[in-house]
């Protein structure tokens, strides 16, 4: 598991909340959900409120951004989230508008025991901001509806949108959730830019960053920045590619925060390779350290729940 490194996040703002609100308020008209997830980060990018939230109802996950994802890695996460009941994945990249229209046709196969010919599909998208929603749904549209850009939270209001084929849209805002407790997660989302930068400390995130592509892509990381070895520690590594790239101050010293800058852009561009931030046994592996450290946080509460209990009757004795 990679190390904690301390980092606070703010990220929940009120158009957020009233969001998520008009999901739960909507979804009893929906057929079918269709949630997009960052190929790279699948567990990461997905709200656990949606999850909640959809029950039983058949979903699509879809993988954006797949062509920068390591396509192993992404394979194994197709084969991961199907086990549930209901799902289906699909694989897009913004580079492939012919594929994305299949989804029109898939969203009829999910539900193969009704006429098709004549039942109008109630769908519902949703995703983390800058997850390539908007993109994604203009492509389907066929028209410039939702406005994109690489800044996340850029879709602020629901529509309701017409895609023809007896498949009507209900489009969302991006929805992040006020407390991830898998701390890694806060730090995928940070890199991938699913978080503003001006709400993270580039230093910490590409400290992370650097941390887990050592173990992960070092061969990538060679090639890159034209290292003959790659270090063993985040520092060293940063170090020896601030040397190749001159991110130096105005003394010659290693500008670590600009290194960090340049390391988090290029692997969010794809000039690094293709890379995935977890993998489903990473995340098997983490959701059981946080159960363990829920469990024993919810403990601990109960313990002094008890120590206050004992202290206020011999107070009153």
């Amino acid at each position: 598991m990679i190390k904690a490194y301390s980092m606070a996040i703010q990220w929940y703002p009120g158009h957020m909340y009233k969001a998520q609100k008009a999901i739960a308020e909507v979804l009893p008209q929906v057929d079918l959900l269709i949630e997009v997830l960052d190929a790279r980060i699948p567990s990461s990018s997905e709200n656990p409120a949606i999850a909640k939230l959809r029950r039983d109802k058949p979903c699509i996950k879809v993988l954006s951004k797949a062509d920068l994802a390591d396509p192993k890695v992404t394979a194994e996460w197709q084969a991961y989230l199907e086990q549930d009941r209901g799902v289906k994945s699909f694989t897009t990249t913004t580079d492939e508008p012919s594929k994305i229209k299949q989804l029109i046709p898939l969203c009829r196969k999910m539900f193969p025991a009704k006429d098709a010919s004549l039942k109008t599909i109630n769908t519902m998208i949703v995703g983390i901001p800058n997850v390539g929603k908007s993109t994604l749904i203009n492509i389907l549209a066929d028209r410039l509806i939702a406005k994109t850009g690489n800044e996340p939270a850029v879709t602020k209001s629901q529509q309701r949108i017409n895609l023809g084929s007896g498949i009507v849209l209900f489009d969302t805002p991006g929805i992040l959730w006020p407390k991830i407790e898998n701390p890694n997660g806060s730090y995928r989302l940070a890199v991938t830019g699913a978080i503003k930068n001006t709400a993270m400390e580039f230093d910490d995130v590409g400290f992370y960053a650097a941390e887990y592509l050592i173990r992960a892509y070092p061969e990538l990381l060679k090639a890159r920045y034209q290292l003959d070895s790659v270090p063993d520690t985040e520092l060293a590594f940063l170090e020896a590619a601030a040397l190749r790239r001159g991110a130096l101050t105005a003394g010659g010293r290693i500008n670590l925060h600009k290194i960090c800058e340049v390391l988090i852009n290029e692997l969010r561009a794809g000039t690094l390779g293709r890379i995935s931030l977890e993998t489903p046994a990473m995340i098997e592996r983490e959701n059981v350290v946080v159960a363990e450290e829920k469990a024993k946080k919810e403990e601990d509460m109960k313990a002094r729940k008890r120590r206050f209990k004992e202290g206020s009757r011999r107070s009153d004795d």
